[in-house]
């Protein structure tokens, strides 16, 4: 089978598709033939030995994929051969063929395509567990969204309007605000253009915001959390513009504010009650049309470093999917 390794931590361009030896499934494991796998930024951290996790090389990069069961284990008794599923892997998506553990494999729903499937699961995860679980989003509430364009970004607009909130976009151009209101937001914020924070207090009316969901870091995090109302709560769900900012705690103090992590990996690692309980939620809230994907781009398996230096770029539209 085929399959994009990564042999040596670097740059998407250091990546390289190579034949090799199919996997076999252990027991309590599984192989699912990929249909398709979706480009997360994680995926761009991996193979420069920037993330949390960091598998053994040589690996294959990509975290998420829908596909068909092809073997089952010893002891697997959930799934068989022909089964249509969407696996959630760390790492090893990018090929043709995917061993994981059984328990991370959900049925892929009724009516959706490969594509959708691949792209679903990790955003709608992420974006669920940080707004319902981390910062219990009432409804009235308005939440601001940083990088609201990409993936987890259109996932929170959406979940977001799904629990009754007010959404703010906040995005770097006309053409991603424009993404991000066809998926519900109800204000944009071209912070590229504009002061962020001025911005914020013409549309609150000085009053600032519940929730800020925070998925890009860098120089927006600050005045994103100097823009919380009072209980406001800033959510950590990832750094896509590459720095990690340095918070002045007593705006946490003077607010009664909460600054609150989000670890999404974990979080179905150490709570799989929850964890099924956010899946069947987001199950529902998908077949009531509530929830629509945007895979703007797909690619083969032999362009994957191409798709990867979009994401790195930050020039993905929702989300992009390679298809194999």
């Amino acid at each position: 089978m085929k399959a994009v390794l990564c042999r040596q931590y670097g740059p998407p361009d250091s990546l390289r598709i190579e034949e090799i030896e199919s996997p076999r499934a252990g027991p309590g494991e599984v192989v699912v033939t990929t249909r398709a796998a979706s480009v997360n930024f994680p995926d761009v951290l991996i193979i420069q030995n920037k993330y949390q996790f960091k598998p053994p090389l040589p690996f294959s990069p990509g975290s998420e994929l829908a596909g068909v069961v092809k073997e089952v284990g010893d002891g697997v008794s959930a799934w068989r051969p022909g089964d249509k599923v969407i696996a959630f892997t760390t790492y090893g998506a990018f090929a043709q063929e995917v061993k994981t553990e059984a328990t991370r494999l959900l049925p892929l729903p009724e009516g959706m395509s490969f594509e959708t499937g691949a792209a679903f699961l990790l955003t709608y995860g992420t974006s669920d567990h940080a707004l319902r679980d981390r910062a219990a989003l009432r409804p009235g509430e308005t939440l601001l969204v940083l990088g609201a364009a990409g993936g987890v970004g259109l996932a929170a607009i959406e979940i977001g309007k799904a629990l009754g909130a007010r959404v703010i976009a906040c995005a770097s151009s006309q053409e991603k605000l424009a993404v991000c209101r066809s998926h519900g937001a109800d204000e944009m914020i071209d912070y590229a253009a504009e002061d962020l924070r001025e911005r914020i207090k013409t549309l609150t009316g000085g009053r600032g915001v519940d929730v800020v969901y925070d998925a890009v870091g860098g120089p927006y995090s600050e005045p994103a959390f100097r823009s919380l109302a009072w209980r406001g709560r800033l959510l950590v769900v990832g750094f896509a513009a590459g720095e990690i900012p340095k918070l002045p705690l007593n705006l946490a103090l003077l607010k009664g504010a909460s600054v609150v992590g989000v670890f999404w990996g974990d979080f179905v690692r150490r709570e799989s009650k929850a964890f099924a309980e956010s899946v069947e939620q987001l199950g529902e809230w998908y077949r009531a049309g509530k929830l629509k994907p945007h895979v703007s781009q797909t690619f083969r398996l032999d362009q994957a470093a191409e798709a990867l230096k979009l994401m790195a770029a930050r020039q993905v539209k929702g989300k992009v999917v390679l298809t194999v």
